[in-house]
């Protein structure tokens, strides 16, 4: 049986469009021309605005239900 020790090391959160994924810094530093090219970029700091909008809820007619005549 082989014991490894495992060290957490730096990470950075990468964007691209809703997703947010986390890698190494390190695999981001060697790798960083193949991120820019699936599009991902880091994420800085962003101030998250969110406007405060009245949820409206509306009600939706049910679909009718049709058969094609055979």
């Amino acid at each position: 049986m082989v014991k490894m020790k495992i060290e957490k090391s730096a990470t950075i959160k990468l964007k691209k469009g809703n997703r947010v994924i986390e890698r190494t810094l390190i695999d981001y530093n060697s790798n960083k021309r193949i991120w820019e090219i699936r599009g991902f970029k880091p994420v800085q700091d962003e101030v998250k605005v969110e406007n405060k909008v009245d949820n409206k809820v509306v009600s939706l007619k049910p679909k009718k239900k049709t058969r094609k005549k055979k």
